[in-house]
């Protein structure tokens, strides 16, 4: 889900042909954008883009400190696959029987909605799924799983979804999430 844009082009710091550090070549851009998230506050965005080699890495940052901190939210019907999702490249992200997204030093950070965290799931999956070596087991694994997130994003099953964040970055964006410490 796109964020808006700002009003002004002041809000955006763009600075150009910086050297890549996997390519070297001075084509990487460097991208600072603060926007106001309602229910989270003011928002950093940062990103950098190599034109060269197409590295690309991505981080979002609440400007006010934040608590390390713990959400926890129950898809239940297909109206909160709209809820919004901050997730910095620090958070981890938890369903449980599903899946366990960790950080890494290629982690981004990004802003999107529950849907759009269950079809990045989906894609894992599927890849994994499609994997010539995989044995049948794995694959009927795979297929049920699927079919589980289907079901849960057509409102027809329950499902939990865990996000940690030791930075406190990360939110799950709805009255009906819990938040904890971490």
């Amino acid at each position: 889900m796109p964020l808006e844009q700002p009003e002004q082009e002041s809000d955006i710091s763009v600075l150009g042909g910086q050297e890549c550090p996997f390519c070297k070549k001075n084509e990487l851009t460097l991208t600072e954008k603060e926007v106001e998230i309602p229910y989270f506050g003011k928002t950093a965005l940062f990103s950098m883009t190599c034109e060269g080699c197409k590295y690309h890495k991505a981080d979002v940052e609440a400007v006010e400190k934040k608590e390390p901190c713990k959400y926890t939210f129950e898809i239940s019907c297909e109206e909160d696959m709209k809820v919004r999702v901050v997730r910095s490249s620090e958070a981890t992200i938890k369903i449980p029987h599903i899946t366990t997204v960790t950080p890494g030093p290629a982690s981004n950070g990004y802003v999107t909605n529950i849907e759009g965290i269950l079809n990045r799931v989906k894609k894992q999956i599927e890849h994994l799924r499609d994997e010539e070596d995989q044995d049948d087991e794995a694959k009927q694994k795979a297929k049920n799983m699927l079919k589980k997130l289907t079901r849960v994003m057509w409102g027809q099953e329950k499902l939990k979804i865990i996000i940690e964040d030791p930075s406190g970055n990360s939110a799950i964006l709805s009255e009906k999430a819990e938040k904890t410490k971490l």
